[in-house]
């Protein structure tokens, strides 16, 4: 009987020793997939940054553009204005 114990306790010896190691890299798989993630999220927060300030660029260009074809208009206006033969 007492051999048998000694069996069943190596066998669980063994069997904690494996769980042990088995976590323990089930923690740096864990550890390395975190890194990762924040990585990809820290590049997506990049890339997303990026974009916002080329959607704001964008807008403040169309205003830009807006505002030339306004000052654009008005100097065709005032052209026209200035040699416009008079009707007497």
């Amino acid at each position: 009987m007492a051999e048998q114990e000694g069996k069943a306790e190596k066998l669980f010896h063994s069997f904690g020793k494996k769980v042990d190691k088995f976590l323990e890299e089930l923690n740096e798989a864990g550890d390395k997939l975190n890194k990762e993630f924040e990585e990809k999220y820290e590049d997506l927060k990049q890339a997303a940054e990026k974009l916002k300030n080329q959607a704001e660029n964008k807008d403040r260009w169309k205003e830009v553009e807006a505002s030339l074809k306004k000052a654009g208009k008005e100097l065709e206006n005032a052209v026209k204005a200035a040699f416009k033969k008079k009707k007497d």
